[in-house]
């Protein structure tokens, strides 16, 4: 039997990375084009589909721990985690199709389809996504592996996104032939083939190593009491939650700015393409740089650059595109290794708190992530509607002053302030690199005896 601190294979890492290439398939066009796809395909209102955003992360307050919970307490000759990817993948494909999918209902009943589909996609978004991101904690318990597993996962993740961001308009174009929700739809059946075949290979490749302590015993009282004594914990899902409003915010703000404000509808395309390569090429230094710096300090520091970078976005013209891609390109690089410095940083938590209380809940604390990302998703979608709506925006025609104002915005100053509030968070994070190394030495000798 393979020991739980070894490196992993490079077939693994890449099995385990195509994981969220096959999420980044749907996830990236409900993160990309889901606002404007409603808007402006469907027919419903900016602040109708905010809400609906809005409304789903009640559930996801529920669903997610559940769900955590769940998965601590599977047990398959698979493991705890792997047996739902292979459950969920084709639940999961399903759905995406459906949430871009166009009935020809009054708009009443069009609230209902998008709000019903958009829900059920978020609850089986986490009963597959929440166990594959608590996998990567479980396939080696060396926590700078992890971040090396957690960097292939991110190459990974933005080569879907790539492709989702950089040609799903073409497709649905290409597709739809003038009719975009046909378009859409059709769009979303090649992506969410491809998502199920890859899951399937992140199943097939992948091992589970790390397991609780054989003396623990079931018992979800002290799991929650121990999550919410963990403070690294507790921060990390402050600052998931503010990372992904701003994601959402900007991202679905993108599509507009270039719209209504650069006048290139399908320019934004290769925008995302170029800061989506961008995050490629700098995604790999986040290991080399976590071991020099440590984790905290170079999230820390991610977060103020890049977000001064995004706030600097509000001052080009309308033509003056060079300087757009060029602060793009910059804040993204800037940004990208932290990506997937949050993921290893929660799988350090779950270490903390197997060293601290002798029970390791792992699935909980990666509900944590979960929740956060959709918890993020989900306001950051409200606001970027009801925001349209407060600054007037009017779907399908030139925008006023105000509206053009309010999409700057949307793209550079809100998203740039909301993710330089992240490094208050993380000054008070008290996982160091030091601590990674007597937490790893001090569980490996607990598990030999």
């Amino acid at each position: 039997m393979s020991k739980i601190g070894t490196k992993l294979s490079i077939k693994e890492k890449l099995g385990y990375g195509l994981g969220d290439t096959a999420s980044h398939f749907v996830w990236d066009m409900v993160g990309f084009w889901i606002l404007i796809f409603y808007t402006d395909t469907f027919g419903i209102s900016a602040a109708a589909a905010g809400t609906i955003m809005l409304i789903a992360r009640f559930w996801d307050m529920i669903s997610d721990p559940i769900m955590g919970i769940i998965s601590d307490r599977t047990k398959t000759r698979w493991g705890k985690f792997r047996p739902y990817i292979l459950w969920m993948a084709l639940p999961y494909s399903i759905l995406a199709i459906l949430t871009f999918t166009t009935p020809d209902f009054e708009y009443t009943g069009k609230i209902i389809w998008a709000g019903t589909t958009y829900f059920l996609l978020m609850t089986v978004f986490t009963a597959i996504n929440l166990p594959y991101s608590s996998l990567g904690a479980v396939m080696t318990a060396d926590s700078y592996e992890r971040a090396g597993l957690n960097s292939y996962r991110f190459i990974f993740a933005f080569a879907g996104q790539l492709i989702v961001s950089g040609t799903a308009l073409t497709l649905a174009k290409f597709f739809g032939n003038g009719n975009d929700a046909k378009g859409y739809q059709i769009t979303l059946v090649l992506f969410s083939v491809i998502s199920f075949i890859l899951f399937m290979i992140t199943f097939s490749s992948t091992k589970e190593r790390v397991l609780p302590p054989n003396e623990q015993q079931k018992d979800l009282k002290e799991d929650l009491k121990n999550l919410f004594k963990n403070r690294p914990w507790v921060i990390l899902f402050f600052v998931g939650i503010i990372s992904f409003i701003m994601f959402a915010v900007q991202n679905l703000s993108i599509a507009y700015y270039f719209k209504y404000y650069v006048g290139k509808a399908e320019s934004v395309q290769l925008f995302n393409v170029i800061g989506t390569i961008a995050l490629i090429v700098a995604i790999p230094f986040s290991k080399g740089l976590a071991q020099r710096f440590g984790k905290k300090n170079v999230f820390l520091a991610s977060s103020l650059i890049s977000g001064l970078f995004f706030m600097l976005l509000y001052i080009p013209g309308e033509k003056d595109i060079i300087s757009i891609y060029v602060l793009n390109i910059l804040a993204k690089m800037s940004y990208a290794p932290a990506v997937p410095l949050l993921w290893t940083m929660l799988a350090d938590t779950a270490d903390y708190s197997e060293w601290k209380s002798g029970r390791r809940a792992t699935g909980l604390v990666f509900s944590a992530a979960t929740f956060a990302q959709k918890a993020g998703w989900g306001i950051g979608g409200a606001l970027a509607g009801w925001l349209l709506v407060l600054f007037n925006f009017v779907p399908n025609v030139e925008q006023t002053p105000t509206a053009i104002t309010g999409i700057k915005l949307m793209i550079s100053v809100i998203p740039g302030i909301l993710y330089m509030t992240c490094a208050i968070f993380l000054f008070f994070y008290t996982i160091d690199k030091q601590t990674c190394e007597v937490m790893q030495h001090d569980l490996e000798k607990r598990r030999e005896e």
